[in-house]
Parts: C-alpha cells; structure tokens; sequence
C-alpha cells in the first residue's frame, strides 16, 4: 500500500487518537493540520519555509491546477513534488467543491461535470475518469475521488440523488485509478440529513478505500449542525483507517473534530486571515491593522515561539500592512501557520496525556472569550 496508517494511542477522554500517517514522501503524526497550496504553493511561503515549520503534509487543489498551469506540463516537470520543490506530502483534491461552488456556471449529470472556467469563461468537462487522470498526472501522494459537495441548505431529494451520484462516482474512480505509489481516499457526502450520511458512510466504507474523508461540512450550516453530522458519520468509519475532515481550519473546530475521532483537517483559514491582517494569538484574533498597535513594540504573541514572533514587533508588522509591502503578508502567514501547528502539537500531547477536554476548555476560553467565532465559509480558494 503506498500509504499506511497506525493508531499508536486512543483517548480515554473521548473518541480522539493520536497517530501515524506513513506516505512515500514522509511520516506525519495525527491528527495534523494541513496547510492549503492551492496553485502548488501556500501563500507567500515558500517550501524551505514550510519545512521549517514542520509542515508534513499539505493540499493542493485539482481544480486551479487543471486550469493552470495544466496537469500535462506538472506531469513532464515530474509531478508536484518536483515542480514546487516539496519533498513532503501532498494531497490532492478532487476538483469536487470547487466544481460545485460554480453553481452559475455548470451542468450536472450521471457522466460528471460541464463547468465554465472562472479564468476566461472556457468550457470543460471534468468526471470521475478526468479527476483521477489529473490527480495522476499531478503525483500526490493521496487523491480523492470525485464527488459531489452539495450546497447548504439543499433539499431531502437533492442530497439523496447526490448522494447515488458519489457512489457510483466513487465505484468508476476505483476501477480507472492505477498509479500504484498513490493512495486514493473515498469521501463521504450526505448533506445535513443523518439517514443520508449513514448511507454514504456504508456505501463508500464497502468500497475499501485505505482512508476516508467527510464532506460537504463547513459548507455555511452552524456547528451545532456540523457537530451533529459529525457525531453520526465518524463512528462508522473504519478505526485503522485515516478520517479526514474536509475545509476545517479554526480552532473550535479542529477540536470538536478531534474529539469525535478525526485525524485529518484542511483549510485556507490562517493564509485568509494573514492577507486580510489578522493574526492568531493565544487572546484571540487581533487585527494588527488597527491603530492601536501603531506603537506596540511587543511580538504578535508573548507566548509564542515562532520566527516572526522573537523577531518582529506588532508596530512593525502593522507599518508593512499599512504601507502594502508584500513582506507584512508573508509575516503573517507565516505566524499564523506557525500558530495553528504548535496546536496541533499541543492537542496530540493533550491526547497522549489524559488532559485534552482541560485544554480544549482553556485555550477556547482565552482564544474566543464571549465569542462564537468559527469558520464555515468557502473553504479552498
């Protein structure tokens, strides 16, 4: 198998686990959080920067990569690893949610997608045949099969007919799929309709895919809801499998993922905060943009380790914000990355050591105060 994966230690406060994602190109301990590249590289970060980071593992997205610079010129450049000098894991989505997200500009049927590029209006057509053609071509280290992200809310009947549609999409990625140095991941759909997610979990779970994702969450339904459909689909997925949650980046949310099981998660959340000049703290987000940190000469985080954070003041960073010079975004980001990775860190040892629901009570107390911040909007781009 080109990917395998252990659980080396099982909560005994909850469904979380720690464990062992073992690629071609690396060991990533669970649950990780990964960073999105969307066009084959992480918003102004380059891949030395990341690795710096300790970045294992992050996701690049079919979709834009089809688009430009083409699947074929990755292919001839040796795949993804070595077109952006990455030599850690990659995943690659299906072009699925971003399909989908096309709403005005696509037709659906049994076959797969006809969509109008976002780009220059040209038309395409991507199926389930397509998408692995593509993942191939691109050489990730895990794909996903072709599905269909229903949007919130949709109907009984829709969801349930898209549910069908991801099967059967489901059953035609496997047969087509042939890279052998290249696990592909079924994915689980089921809108916000239990009996539909147990559906969908039994049907794609029979298929016998080496890993498993949830989708069509974090799709603009409120967590509750999210925590609900999560609640009902994560037991029914295999325990010596790896589960991934789809498009989920906030704090809040990585810790109810966890805590029910999930040992995978994605999101453009820390980059999108950064290009809009806020930073994660320990507090709380902060928007450095603001006047008042026009003369604060203290770091984005006191309590924060990170490169940007032993060298560079809230004044400064907010001065390059102010006057547009590329390198505030960069600092940011880099910050930002930095921030939710040390949580990971920290959430795997709260896992290993009996005190996870202590740290999940005491970080969201400071990070989110009275607040009910989380994130539930377009989640790859």
């Amino acid at each position: 198998m080109p990917v395998s994966f252990e659980v080396i230690h099982r909560s005994q406060e909850n469904q979380g686990r720690v464990g062992r994602l073992i690629t071609p190109h690396g060991q990533i301990d669970t649950p990780v959080f990964m960073p999105v590249g969307t066009l084959a590289t992480v918003k102004t970060m380059s891949s030395d920067e990341l690795a710096q980071l300790g970045v294992g593992i992050l996701l690049c997205n079919t979709y834009h990569l089809y688009l430009r610079p083409g699947h074929h010129l990755i292919q001839r450049a040796g795949g993804l690893h070595r077109f952006m000098n990455w030599p850690r894991a990659i995943l690659t989505d299906s072009g699925g949610f971003q399909v989908f997200s096309l709403a005005h500009l696509r037709t659906v049927d049994e076959k797969g997608v006809t969509f109008r590029s976002h780009l220059d209006g040209s038309t395409h057509f991507i199926g389930p045949e397509e998408s692995m053609a593509i993942q191939e071509a691109l050489g990730a280290d895990i794909a996903m099969a072709f599905d269909e992200c229903v949007p919130y809310p949709s109907t009984y009947e829709y969801t349930a007919k898209s549910v069908a549609l991801t099967s059967q999409w489901a059953e035609r990625c496997l047969k087509v799929h042939r890279r052998e140095d290249q696990a592909l991941f079924g994915i689980v759909q089921g809108g916000m309709f239990p009996d539909l997610r147990r559906r969908s979990a039994l049907e794609i779970v029979q298929m016998g895919f080496p890993g498993y994702a949830i989708g069509g969450l974090s799709v603009g339904e409120p967590k509750e809801l999210m925590n609900e459909m999560l609640d009902v689909t994560v037991p029914l997925l295999p325990e010596d499998k790896p589960r991934y949650l789809m498009g989920v980046g906030s704090p809040d949310y990585l810790f109810e993922g966890v805590e029910r099981g999930v040992d995978m998660f994605d999101c453009v959340w820390p980059t999108r905060l950064a290009r809009h000049g806020t930073a994660m703290t320990g507090d709380g987000r902060i928007i450095i943009r603001d006047a008042a940190y026009a003369e604060d000469l203290g770091p984005l985080d006191p309590r924060c380790g990170c490169y940007v954070c032993r060298n560079y003041s809230r004044a400064y960073l907010r001065h390059l914000l102010k006057a547009k010079e590329i390198l505030g975004l960069r600092l940011v980001t880099w910050h930002n990355l930095a921030f939710l990775l040390e949580l990971m860190n920290a959430i795997r040892a709260a896992l290993r050591e009996g005190r996870f629901a202590s740290l999940k009570a005491s970080f969201l107390a400071k990070y989110y105060g009275n607040t009910k911040e989380g994130f539930s909007g377009s989640r790859r781009t």
